[in-house]
């Protein structure tokens, strides 16, 4: 199971059957028994273990499959949403409240924080964000506390400048 906690607005001994859960994440139900099969999205109430019985998935399963398609939706291709899962898995994220998934339709990112971001498919690299309003606020402070000059001012000359005109004239 990728993600703990009480997110689920049902019981979690509840589950819903596959085309269900299809219908739900709005994918077929060849996908869905494909994923189930594969591991990336597996039913956590309970798989299918010999022939008649049925699936049950819980509503962070459902969850998950419509992450997985709106991955896919975005241009993501399945492989790389899985080494995303993985890599989510093997960093040990159980609380889905503070995951905020990024995509530009090449790679998956992970927002740690306004300032941090990850990679999840290129291994888990580090990259960073810009957050311009922050950077505004901080100029705004700093240029407050400086010396301003007005457009229509006369331009101030400096010592040096005035030494290179007199140069030129003579």
């Amino acid at each position: 199971m990728l993600f703990d906690g009480d997110y689920a607005p049902v019981p979690d001994d509840l589950g819903f059957r596959g085309p269900i859960a299809c219908s739900a994440a709005g994918i077929t139900y060849r996908q869905l028994d494909y994923w189930a099969r594969t591991g990336l999205v597996v039913p956590s109430i309970r798989s299918a273990e010999g022939s008649g019985t049925q699936r049950l998935y819980s509503f962070r399963d459902i969850l998950m499959l419509k992450v997985v398609k709106r991955l896919l939706d975005a241009g993501i291709s399945l492989q790389q949403i899985r080494t995303a899962i993985d890599h989510l898995r093997a960093r040990g994220v159980h609380d889905l409240t503070s995951v905020t998934l990024m995509s530009d339709g090449v790679s998956v990112y992970e927002a740690i924080s306004n300032e941090e971001i990850i990679d999840l498919v290129h291994g888990g690299q580090g990259i960073f964000a810009i957050a311009l309003g922050r950077v505004w606020h901080d100029l705004e402070g700093s240029l407050s506390e400086l010396p301003t000059e007005k457009a229509d001012a006369e331009p101030a000359v400096d010592e040096l400048s005035l030494r290179r005109r007199q140069r030129h004239v003579s």
